[in-house]
């Protein structure tokens, strides 16, 4: 099913009382009102627009081309303007410097002979104004189109940034719509989360704000139980990857110390971690409602604590955490690779055996198995061998298409019973599968990649506001006339970043355009339907209602720690931006060094 047509860039609004509207009231505004409320980014590329129509009716009229008479002469300032990241109406403006247009007023009487080209019947002067503008066309719209792109995703890092300085400076999270914030830890998530997504996108002023927070406020000495496997991802992947961008040893030092506050979370009879430590008592604990940690949670925290060992020199981490997946490795109850979602913390076994999935719970479990091989050098076999047994037991067991349209979907295994159920978590998958090929796995990874990336991507265009639900079920009955189903309580968008990171392994790997061409417009959708004005971007209820989408006055830090920063990684051209033969991301899109093969 076609996805119902939708303008771009229309901004959340909030009216004087400060509450959420999308209401008819005002799309009656005047055209005058309404291009002042566009901000000077959506101006720049609807006059960039026009500007390239002109260009293209100038190249097509007889009575004005008889008055130009052109010649190239290169562009020898664009790339410095380039480097230094100018926004679009500053490369357009490279562009017109780059033209020396001579006028020399031969009037379309002038006796020039008529020539025919690629059989269409223009006169001399005709011809080299339309060369002319293809050549301009050609050769600079690919740059224009990528370095707006990523523009605009400075743009919206800027703006969700202003959102939290102004209304939740230091705490976790931003709530855009009471400009507001909540506190989850207490140890400012989104700010360190948002570290090394600053430094990539160049946002110098920015970055040097937070480290001076980092530096002057943030303290681990407190009385507060955090999430071993939510403070490992974000606040010691951050601060790890952060360090090495930057080579600023402060950032190591709040990384050691958070590092070693978390471990008291292994000292179990199992040698399986709690899921919550108190880093200011040095205690830890499982939830009080089990006894059980989640699958993923305690086999998605090796990177970082391999990484810190590294770097200090002391092997306890890395110890603590390759103990858990040797565990894991031998442990009964997986079928065909697949692992259930739940561990006992008491005696290392799994529980809740029979149902299994890639979505919550389990998700990165999988991802890790990869990423740990490759970070180490490619010398892990155990690693890799339950990495490759897991993609054949998804072949198996959890692969199958939709109808009408023959969409390859994850669904789960619950006691033999196949559900069609898919997460948006699940869109991890293609990137991963992607990452593998790239690193020698079997090509059949990337052709699966392929096609689980169209179903993510249909997962968002066939939705109303064009933003994916978190949860999908897809219809395998003959006759269903659309492949996604949702139900009410699943119809929320978190703004996750699943889907743009896989888009961005995507394009990194195929270099096929059609993969920003999709983040694109999931970026614009974005901005329709989650920008708050007043800064910040909010989660919503319900994708199906584009008149009411429904806001939930939550800006996840994740939004600024992974999704700003795979769309900006997707829409650049650069190779070596963050190269994939040099880095690994973390779970929460954070670059962690592949090691030396020595090491």
């Amino acid at each position: 099913m076609l996805p119902p047509s939708r303008r771009d860039f229309v901004s959340l609004t909030l009216s004087e009382s400060g509450s959420y509207t999308n209401s008819k009231q005002w799309r009656r505004q005047s055209c005058w009102r309404k291009w002042k409320q566009l901000s000077r980014l959506q101006r720049s590329l609807i006059l960039f627009t026009l500007m390239l129509l002109l260009v293209c009716g100038i190249a097509t009229s007889p009575t004005l081309i008889g008055h130009w008479r052109g010649e190239i002469r290169g562009p020898p300032v664009l790339q410095n303007r380039l480097q230094t990241k100018t926004n679009v109406s500053g490369l357009l403006g490279v562009e017109n410097q780059g033209l020396d247009l001579k006028n020399e007023n031969k009037g379309s009487e002038g006796g020039k002979p008529i020539i025919s080209w690629r059989g269409a019947v223009i006169e001399e002067e005709q011809e080299k104004s339309q060369l002319l503008s293809l050549l301009i066309l050609s050769k600079y719209k690919p740059i224009l189109c990528s370095e707006s792109r990523l523009e605009a995703v400075r743009e919206a890092f800027r703006h969700a940034w202003k959102g939290y300085k102004n209304f939740a400076w230091g705490h976790d999270e931003l709530k855009p719509i009471s400009n507001s914030y909540g506190e989850w830890f207490g140890l400012g998530l989104t700010l360190i989360d948002a570290l090394d997504t600053m430094w990539i996108l160049g946002l110098k002023e920015e970055f040097a704000e937070a480290r001076e927070w980092v530096a002057r406020e943030l303290s681990f000495n407190k009385n507060v139980d955090v999430n071993l496997f939510e403070s490992t991802i974000r606040i010691l992947g951050g601060l790890l990857s952060t360090y090495h961008l930057t080579g600023d040893s402060m950032f190591l030092e709040k990384a050691k110390d958070i590092g070693s506050r978390l471990m008291p979370a292994f000292n179990t009879a199992s040698k399986i971690p709690y899921s919550d430590v108190n880093i200011g008592k040095g205690t830890a604990h499982p939830p009080q409602w089990t006894s059980d940690s989640t699958v993923a949670e305690v086999t998605s925290i090796q990177l970082e604590f391999r990484e810190l060992s590294r770097l200090t020199g002391d092997p306890k981490y890395k110890l603590a955490v390759m103990e858990v997946m040797k565990q894991v490795h031998k442990l009964d109850g997986k079928q065909d690779g697949l692992v259930p979602m739940f561990i006992n913390t008491h005696n290392g076994l799994f529980t809740h055996q029979g149902i299994y999935t890639l979505g919550a719970r389990a998700d990165s479990y999988y991802e890790y198995l990869l990423k740990q091989w490759i970070q180490g050098g490619k010398t892990e076999n155990e690693l890799l061998d339950d990495y490759l047994l897991a993609v054949e037991g998804v072949k198996k067991n959890l692969l199958k298409k939709s109808t009408p349209s023959d969409l390859t979907f994850v669904g789960e295994l619950s006691h033999g019973h196949f559900s069609p159920k898919m997460d948006h978590l699940v869109c991890f998958l293609p990137g991963t599968l992607a990452l593998g090929a790239h690193y020698g796995l079997p090509t059949d990874h990337m052709e699966l990649a392929k096609q689980l990336m169209e179903t993510c991507y249909q997962m968002y265009a066939q939705m109303e506001t064009g933003l994916s639900p978190e949860i999908a079920h897809f219809n395998m009955h003959e006759g269903s006339t659309q492949d996604v189903d949702v139900k009410i309580a699943d119809r929320h968008n978190l703004l996750r970043p699943e889907t743009v990171e896989s888009l961005f392994y995507m394009y990194r790997f195929t270099e096929d355009k059609k993969y920003q061409q999709w983040g694109w417009e999931i970026l614009q959708n974005f901005n329709k339907y989650t920008r708050v004005p007043t800064g910040g971007y909010t989660s919503i209820n319900n994708v199906r209602d584009p008149a009411n989408p429904n806001p939930r006055d939550k800006m996840e830090s994740f939004f600024l720690g992974e999704t700003l920063k795979y769309f900006y990684l997707l829409f650049s051209n650069d190779p070596n931006l963050i190269s994939l033969d040099k880095y690994i991301f973390n779970t929460e899109a954070h670059p962690l060094p592949i090691w030396p093969q020595a090491e």
